[in-house]
């Protein structure tokens, strides 16, 4: 233990090095050190095991009995101690995992259809758990560590102990059965505001961007229906007079054949950005980076 307290990893990789090359010079570039540094740490060396360690013997360094006796077990040592340090590596090929998502129906109609088919071509060992909630909850399931990334809309500034990455920008489109439009295919503010909406939202007293555009023009919107789910709403537009305000990405998957016809909304909306969120527990966890950067270019190349 005594011997312990006189040495530390810098020296014991700068051994191995000596021990290795055989030369200081080549152990000097080795560690990429000067050779004055490599030459007292070899005399400091030799005082720590009493031991020459290197000897010349016909023009070349030679390793001594207890150099040669100290190498392999040095090698081993460093190999483990290396395997300790290092975060193992992620293979998402071999891995066996779950990961707990919360996403709105939105974010899952989004991120899902591509993320699945990813994993079951690369990663088919990875399982999803997918739950879906308010934005709070959403973020203290983050918080907790009971959820390992949550994708919504997050007002800022959010803990210091969360990270965000945006995966997008997104726009909102009305949506209206084109049998109810004019020949124009929009409408302008006086019809859109007389006409009945659909809200979307796990709440009817949630703030959200459509009503807060609004409260700015200093004009309310009548809605006669609110609704949880982003899926079902467009379904219950068809063959009505309602119209429905929401997320471009909302409709990507509209029939050619759908009732439904898309217009830019007669008044100003801001987008908004569409975040993944984490705790910074999982930043350094391997798994973790690799979905989250699977999931950034999964959208990126659908965009």
């Amino acid at each position: 233990m005594n011997n312990l307290r006189r040495i530390d990893l810098n020296l014991l990789v700068t051994l191995h090095a000596l021990l290795v090359e055989k030369h200081v010079s080549r152990a000097a570039r080795r560690l990429h050190k000067s050779q004055p540094a490599v030459s007292h740490a070899l005399a400091h060396l030799r005082a720590i095991f009493d031991d020459p360690l290197l000897v010349r013997r016909t023009g070349k360094l030679e390793l001594t009995s207890r150099a040669s006796e100290l190498l392999p077990a040095l090698t081993e040592a460093l190999h483990q101690l290396g395997a300790l340090l290092d975060q193992p590596a992620f293979d998402p090929a071999q891995a066996k995992r779950v990961f707990r998502l919360a996403m709105s129906d939105y974010g899952s109609r989004v991120i899902l259809p591509g993320l699945v088919q990813r994993l079951r071509s690369d990663a088919p060992g990875v399982e999803l758990q997918v739950a879906q909630g308010s934005r709070a909850s959403m973020l203290a399931g983050v918080h907790d560590g009971e959820i390992d990334m949550a994708f919504g809309v997050f007002s800022s500034p959010l803990s210091d102990e969360l990270h965000t990455h945006t995966l997008f920008i997104e726009h909102f489109v009305c949506a209206a059965d084109k049998n109810t439009l004019p020949s124009t295919g929009s409408l302008d503010k006086t019809a859109w505001l007389s006409r009945p909406h659909v809200l979307v939202a796990m709440h009817s007293s949630e703030s959200n961007e459509i009503e807060n555009a609004l409260h700015r023009e200093g004009v309310t919107r009548r809605v006669a229906i609110t609704l949880p789910h982003w899926g079902v709403a467009s379904r219950v537009v068809a063959n009505t007079d309602l119209i429905l305000t929401a997320a471009r990405r909302s409709f990507d998957l509209f029939l050619e054949d759908s009732p439904l016809r898309l217009f830019a909304p007669p008044y100003p909306i801001d987008p908004f950005a569409y975040d993944m969120v984490w705790h910074s527990r999982r930043e350094s966890d391997p798994g973790h980076n690799w979905l989250r950067q699977t999931i950034i270019e999964i959208l990126r190349e659908s965009a």
